[in-house]
């Protein structure tokens, strides 16, 4: 396989595109919550891997970790587009809200408040960490090709990842308490919440 696509073989590249398409894919969205970019993310990463496919090197049984280092890749380069086109957007003047793609992730948790907590916390590690965390635990990669896809020892891998794990689970308990914080319900003792809207209307009528 390795070397049919040095080679440019189009039967080894649609072979590649089935058997990978879906977990660069699936990489994608849970890395940046949003389908559209993901698909866009999913046609970059194969047409790099074909402008790319002879530096592809004879190690491992599979292209798989090479393909999703170049997935790595297009991810940094399409998030930094991103953001500057977030800020270009940020200097123009309001008009309407525009939809949040946040929330669209791939295996969703059961769990809402958990989800956006566990979204927002993993923003919040470091980019390392970030794309250690994506590869092993979503992606499904081992040590040893998440070590290849990233152009770094294993043993970093594996450090990355136990820094990534502990610091997640710590943000997202953290962002947890402040979401349901605030969103608890502020309730007079004695009153009905519901009439409280009723109460004010009553009071402004009255002062007319």
């Amino acid at each position: 396989m390795h070397v049919r696509i040095r080679a440019g073989d189009p039967d080894a590249f649609r072979e590649i595109f089935r058997d990978y398409a879906q977990l660069v894919y699936r990489h994608a969205v849970r890395s940046t919550g949003n389908w559209a970019m993901s698909e866009d993310v999913v046609s970059l990463t194969f047409l790099e891997a074909w402008r790319l496919r002879e530096k592809l090197r004879d190690e491992g049984e599979s292209p798989r970790p090479w393909l999703m280092g170049i997935a790595v890749n297009v991810l940094r380069n399409t998030g930094r587009a991103a953001r500057r086109h977030d800020r270009a957007l940020a200097r123009l003047p309001l008009r309407d809200v525009l939809p949040d793609f946040a929330d669209e992730l791939v295996g969703r948790i059961a769990d809402s408040e958990e989800l956006a907590a566990a979204k927002v916390a993993l923003g919040m590690l470091r980019r390392s960490e970030r794309e250690v965390f994506a590869l092993c635990v979503w992606s499904g990669l081992g040590y040893a090709e998440a070590a290849e896809a990233l152009g770094v020892p294993v043993g970093t891998v594996r450090s990355r990842l136990s820094r990534a794990r502990t610091r997640l689970r710590k943000l997202t308990e953290g962002e947890l308490r402040r979401s349901r914080i605030k969103v608890e319900p502020v309730v007079v003792r004695g009153q009905v919440q519901g009439d409280r809207i009723a109460a004010v209307r009553s009071n402004e009528e009255s002062g007319r």
